[in-house]
């Protein structure tokens, strides 16, 4: 009796279709045929449930149900049935598992060892004597049987993990989570508030020409001023309800070339996703964009594997505007009271300096006329 197919999903050249079990790309073990994992969250790779699109992209059935091949491209699962996750897998013990497969025994101290390693990273057992924990205790955290670790276990785990400040406080999170769902399951999560208020949207106003939006948990931009629309140059073009960072950096050919650093904007837009997963996985629209992403971006799987939570609420971020060419603003984030997740996002540049004047270039709409600012300054 043919046992039930395990799905590989990718875009349909990134599969190999000739003989998967022979192929020298990545492969992984399933132990058990149709369980894998999507964007970290335990999931039934055919049929329903939390990931419905899963099917509709392409896929390859293997007959013995036990070994994925995937060629020279990512693969689009992250850690796709690295081992089978329970239904109650956390996300303290997704992050377990990543943070370990990236660290090798010279990162702390160890030696390699003899042979090749099963898996890349340090061993279970590794980890946890560098934590000083039982093996058998570390590997429950990981599977997700155990899901109330002290602070002092934690904190030891952070440092066996070599996490930095941040990162070590979104794994105590991700502890105090574990802990609250073991205890009692999480209430059906609430569609997250889009309206924005109109004292927000005249504040929006008043900061022209200075770019300002408003974003969701999600990333979704809510709401924003004539000069941010600009300054994301193709965003005008975008319907309003698919207007989204995190989909704009991967899937609208402008991005890439927008950002002087492409590659750190991602990261960051990134790891606030990353860091809601964790934390708060029931967030309302989080799946469905994650799991769009990871269908039509690689280039997101390969970050979104990495498991960087680094916030970056503020800084300096360098355009290649096509209007305006080279345009270097500074940039604050921030909550807004009164609307939970609700985040107000600003660009903005000195007043008098050249800039500042590209704003002023931007900020116009399209009634309005396109003088040059410096002309303007010296009438």
């Amino acid at each position: 009796m043919r046992p039930n197919p395990a799905a590989v999903v990718s875009r349909t050249h990134d599969v190999p279709t000739s003989n998967p079990m022979r192929s020298t790309g990545y492969a992984v073990r399933l132990p058990r045929a149709g369980w894998g994992s999507l964007h970290g969250f335990p999931c039934p790779l055919t049929g329903r449930g939390s990931a419905p699109d899963l099917t509709r992209s392409a896929q390859r059935f293997v007959t013995d149900s036990t070994t994925l091949s995937h060629q020279t491209s990512p693969v689009i699962l992250e850690h796709m049935a690295r081992e089978q996750q329970s239904a109650g897998s956390s996300g303290l013990g997704i992050f377990l598992r990543t943070r370990r497969a990236q660290l090798t025994p010279e990162d702390v101290g160890l030696a390699a060892g003899a042979g090749l390693r099963r898996s890349p990273g340090l061993r279970r057992e590794e980890l946890a004597t560098l934590a000083g924990i039982s093996i058998d205790y570390y590997a429950r955290l990981e599977r997700g049987q155990e899901t109330n670790p002290s602070p002092a276990v934690v904190d030891a785990l952070a440092r066996a993990l070599l996490l930095d400040a941040h990162t070590h406080e979104h794994l105590h999170d991700l502890a105090e989570r574990a802990d609250r769902r073991a205890a009692s399951p999480a209430a059906p999560a609430t569609a997250p508030e889009r309206t924005v208020r109109p004292d927000i949207r005249q504040m929006l106003e008043s900061l022209r020409p200075n770019p300002a939006y408003v974003i969701s948990p999600t990333m979704d931009i809510l709401a924003g001023n004539p000069g941010s629309v600009r300054l994301f140059a193709g965003t005008e073009d975008w319907p309003a309800e698919k207007l989204n960072a995190l989909r704009y950096l991967f899937l609208d050919p402008h991005a890439p070339k927008l950002f002087a650093d492409w590659d750190e904007q991602v990261r960051t837009c990134v790891g606030r996703i990353r860091a809601l997963a964790g934390t708060e996985p029931d967030t309302p629209g989080l799946a469905r964009l994650i799991d769009e992403l990871t269908l039509e971006s690689p280039q997101f799987v390969r970050r979104w594997t990495d498991y960087d939570v680094q916030p970056h609420p503020r800084g300096d971020k360098t355009f290649h505007h096509p209007e305006v060419g080279v345009l270097t603003l500074g940039y604050q984030s921030m909550q807004l009271d009164g609307t939970p997740g609700h985040r107000l996002v600003v660009f903005f540049a000195e007043p008098g300096t050249p800039e500042h004047d590209k704003l002023l270039l931007l900020d116009r709409t399209d009634t309005e006329p396109s003088a040059d600012p410096a002309e303007e300054k010296r009438n």
